[in-house]
């Protein structure tokens, strides 16, 4: 793969190079990196501060280290974001400035057909971001119907749930589900109709669902907010673009605990819990795509920027 088969347009690109408040100095981390996208805008606002660039997809590793080549204050490493703490030990970095995570699947990995992340193109049921571990394909045709269903319900909301994890299993029991098109077309004629009929693809929530259960998203990211929060340096800025209300809800929790003071009851003359607020956010709601973003990049529809300061 060459560096100009990863193609991505970095969602509210100017946006989070503005919250992250970028000192030439600094420290950065970009958990996400991508097509390096967000990194090449912070690399390029440092003098002697350094950037940080993760991913743990290995296409994404080597576009992002040919892209960051020209920035020696660079480094880029393959890590899951979750791990940032760790990395920051191994580097010998005690706090950050600024960390980005951009949740989305890359464009680069909706478009390479063959990591089966999408259900337009025919490929091997896949969707790992690693490219190692267990794999979509496992999920469904090994999972039992009622492990199914939790992932479609909680992952997907996918209200026709049943009747897609009924088909699922009479499918898989003749042969194994072994395309992205296979897959799409079984939950397609297990959607009634009516509901056929109307907004996006009936395949939409089921590959999200699987999607995020495949790379365990939702358990990096709980693991990344408790963890990461602490490494930040006074002022220092923790940036998440999410884009489904799964991962916003869980984003705007975190955020709101830390911004959360005194816990004593009211009628308490003076506070004896000593609670502080630990943060505070930088917008009152989330920051959205422009108008002119979403005509020319329909990938940032669902995009929500949420940024926290610590204080």
């Amino acid at each position: 793969m060459s560096e100009m088969d990863f193609q991505h347009i970095s969602v509210l690109l100017n946006e989070c190079i503005e919250q992250l408040n970028i000192k030439p100095d600094g420290i950065y981390i970009d958990g996400t990196a991508g097509g390096a996208g967000h990194s090449s805008e912070i690399a390029k606002r440092l003098t002697t501060g350094k950037l940080i660039a993760l991913d743990k997809d290995p296409d994404a590793i080597k576009t992002a280290t040919e892209r960051l080549a020209k920035y020696p204050c660079a480094e880029v490493i393959r890590s899951d974001f979750a791990e940032i703490p760790a990395v920051l030990d191994r580097l010998g970095i005690e706090k950050a400035d600024g960390v980005l995570l951009d949740l989305g699947v890359s464009s680069h990995q909706l478009d390479a057909a063959e990591r089966g992340f999408s259900y337009h193109n025919e490929a091997p049921l896949d969707m790992r971001m690693s490219q190692e571990g267990t794999s979509a394909y496992d999920i469904v045709n090994n999972a039992s119907g009622a492990q199914l269903a939790k992932i479609l319900y909680d992952y997907g909301e996918e209200k026709f749930t049943p009747r897609i994890v009924n088909a699922i299993v009479d499918a898989r029991a003749v042969k194994p589900i072994e395309t992205t098109t296979e897959l799409a077309e079984i939950v397609k004629n297990a959607y009634p109709a009516a509901a056929r009929r109307g907004g996006g693809h009936p395949a939409r929530q089921t590959f999200q669902a699987l999607r995020i259960a495949t790379n365990g998203e939702l358990d990096r990211l709980a693991e990344a907010l408790d963890r990461v929060f602490d490494r930040l340096a006074p002022g220092g800025r923790f940036a998440i673009i999410t884009f489904h209300s799964l991962e916003d809800r869980m984003v705007k929790r975190a955020f709101a605990e830390y911004t959360k003071g005194c816990t004593c009851p009211p009628e308490f003359p003076v506070c004896v819990c000593g609670k502080t607020p630990r943060g505070k956010l930088t917008t009152r709601k989330p920051i959205e795509p422009t108008k002119e973003e979403l005509e020319y990049n329909h990938r940032s529809r669902s995009a929500k920027l949420r940024v926290i300061e610590k204080l």
